[in-house]
């Protein structure tokens, strides 16, 4: 059961945490500096004679997976390691107010290095004609993606006092159905196998709501994602108690 009391509480103390450690100061910056690389580069904006982004959110997937598994590792992981989980447990919260709040802030953080990327639809809209619907549903699939890694990050980092480890398993994760569609084409399979793989792959369900297609089946999928790894966590968290 969660209270909103005690979930605001936790958010707002994984929000500090973020804020006086080294995590945000380090994530954002690079995933920015990143961003900023591959969008402007030779190859994929001067080079190019027309108002899109297409490119941009074609690499976000795979800069995700590296810079999510980052902003999570910790959030269980530092907790686990030097004993403070159990005097987290003595507040007056639930399990679910600790995981959703752990949750909520590092969506927060993903979404905050996403932002300060809006200025480059500006940009381009100031030198042509901008199609405004692939950019929203581009920034409306990172959003969805980005929540899935979190929570994906969210349950490994419950599972292991490691955060190099958490961070490790994280991005191989992430990458693994990042990068599935890349496996259906190498690899011989029966049809039955090769749907599910489809349907498992993120970049699919990423690139059709970023094109501006919103099917219910790719919200389905993120969403689906985000609950069944929050729920694992729940489980692992309450083993370890």
């Amino acid at each position: 059961m969660i209270t909103i009391k005690g979930l605001i509480h936790i958010y707002k103390k994984e929000i500090k945490t973020y804020i006086v450690s080294p995590t945000a100061y380090v994530v954002i910056p690079i995933f920015l500096l990143i961003a900023a690389f591959y969008f402007f580069s030779a190859r994929t904006f001067f080079l190019r004679s027309q108002a899109s982004m297409r490119d941009f959110f074609s690499a976000l997937p795979i800069i995700f997976c590296i810079i999510i598994p980052a902003i999570t590792m910790h959030l269980f992981s530092e907790e686990l390691n030097i004993g403070s989980y159990e005097m987290l447990l003595t507040m007056p919260v639930t399990f679910l107010d600790i995981i959703i709040g752990k949750f909520l802030a590092a969506v927060t953080l993903m979404a905050t290095c996403l932002f300060p990327t809006f200025s480059y639809a500006l940009f381009i809209s100031a030198l042509g004609n901008l199609d405004w619907g692939p950019i929203i549903g581009g920034y409306i699939s990172a959003l969805l993606l980005g929540a899935a890694f979190c929570a994906i990050g969210l349950l490994i980092s419950s599972i292991t006092k490691k955060q190099i480890i958490a961070l490790i398993v994280g991005i191989v994760i992430c990458l693994v159905l990042s990068l599935l569609n890349i496996v259906v084409v190498l690899i011989p399979m029966p049809h039955i196998i090769l749907g599910f793989l489809n349907y498992m792959d993120a970049y699919i369900h990423f690139q059709n709501i970023a094109r501006g297609i919103v099917d219910t089946r790719d919200i389905i999928y993120f969403v689906s994602l985000c609950i069944l790894a929050l729920y694992g966590t729940k489980l692992v968290m309450e083993e370890k108690k």
